[in-house]
């Protein structure tokens, strides 16, 4: 371990400590202080801020997330950043309550209790703790799930929410090939272990907002949203929730029957699967009211024609949340009530 450097963030005023060989944004998480943050693999650009005063080297990232430019001008990616001095470090994009009231991060040991194919591609895994006995997060969250065997890892939202701490369930997309995903198909069994690690993601419902709540969504992205729906019920909300769910076909949706019962408690909500690859369908055969097609997005900048005053969730494949921020960006919708998952896959995409 190298040596450890006073890490002091302005405008907030923190201060963590951060040893050479972790990045500054681990050692932020390690201390129970969440930054902004998105994939932590240097490709999303959330994390995104600006060097004060001291010595940062990064670990090899993507200049779509951060230009040579910006680089050279003193930005810096603070989950690709190691500190080899004290340093002070400007934060663009944060939320100072989620600072400071940050869930401490958990290292868990889980066993497999269920798994699921809910379509061709979509997996449900279900695992209950062995160590700790409970769970600590916050809804629409995610973790890390290491793969066994090793320490490497894929990050995975929480599809439950922490009244059900003892259990999590996660919505999972199987990529053939994929170091983990492609365990699902027969690698892993019921009474398996896995280690966890989180939780991470600011992908949360904000305190004390009551605005309209406009989630969009497609493939295993439906877990976070499934967990603030969840949340939402549980807390006996009062806040109208219009839920866009992009699939290519009706064979692709899964779990309509759960969110049509957690919606019948939720006042004006709306449920509108998106299909790109049908132009008819029986929506009652289906289970829901209303439907649409071609890409979720063209779908919601159809039908809603102003958005600039709800908090808008998106959790999806990268090419649908690029889509979809550019469509808020569009509608006027400011920044800091967007909340977004974009993950990524090892798996080369064709």
């Amino acid at each position: 371990m190298g040596d450890t450097h006073r890490i002091r963030f302005e405008p907030v005023e923190l201060e963590i400590e951060a040893a050479e060989d972790e990045t500054i944004l681990d050692a932020a998480f390690r201390q129970g202080v969440s930054l902004m943050h998105g994939c932590r693999e240097g490709q999303c650009s959330a994390c995104k801020s600006f060097l004060l005063d001291g010595d940062i080297q990064m670990d090899r990232y993507s200049t779509f997330a951060l230009a040579d430019y910006e680089s050279e001008e003193g930005y810096v990616l603070l989950c690709k950043s190691h500190a080899y001095s004290d340093c002070e470090i400007e934060l663009i994009n944060f939320d100072e309550d989620e600072l400071r009231n940050a869930v401490p991060l958990q290292q868990l040991r889980t066993r497999i209790i269920g798994l699921t194919h809910l379509t061709h591609d979509i997996v449900s895994l279900e695992v209950e703790l062995i160590e700790p006995a409970a769970y600590v997060f916050k809804p629409g969250q995610y973790s890390d799930v290491l793969i066994p065997g090793t320490e490497e890892h894929r990050s995975f939202s929480m599809a439950t929410t922490p009244t059900e701490s003892a259990r999590v369930q996660f919505l999972i997309k199987r990529y053939p090939g994929g170091r983990f995903s492609g365990l699902l198909g027969g690698g892993l069994g019921i009474g398996d272990e896995l280690r966890l690690r989180g939780p991470y993601g600011s992908f949360t419902l904000k305190k004390d907002s009551e605005r309209d709540i406009v989630c969009i969504g497609g493939g295993a992205g439906m877990a976070p949203i499934l967990s603030l729906l969840r949340h939402l019920v549980e807390i006996g909300s009062s806040r109208r929730v219009h839920y866009y769910y992009g699939a290519r076909t009706a064979a692709d949706l899964f779990y309509v029957d759960e969110i049509r019962e957690l919606g019948s408690t939720l006042p004006g909500f709306v449920f509108l699967p998106a299909l790109s690859e049908q132009t008819t369908a029986d929506w009652a055969e289906i289970g829901v009211a209303d439907g649409d097609f071609g890409f979720v997005t063209d779908v919601v900048d159809r039908r809603e024609p102003d958005l600039s005053e709800a908090e808008i969730y998106l959790c999806g494949p990268p090419p649908m949340v690029d889509a979809a921020l550019a469509l808020l960006d569009g509608k006027g919708v400011a920044r800091e009530r967007i909340h977004f998952d974009k993950f990524t896959t090892t798996i080369p995409q064709t």
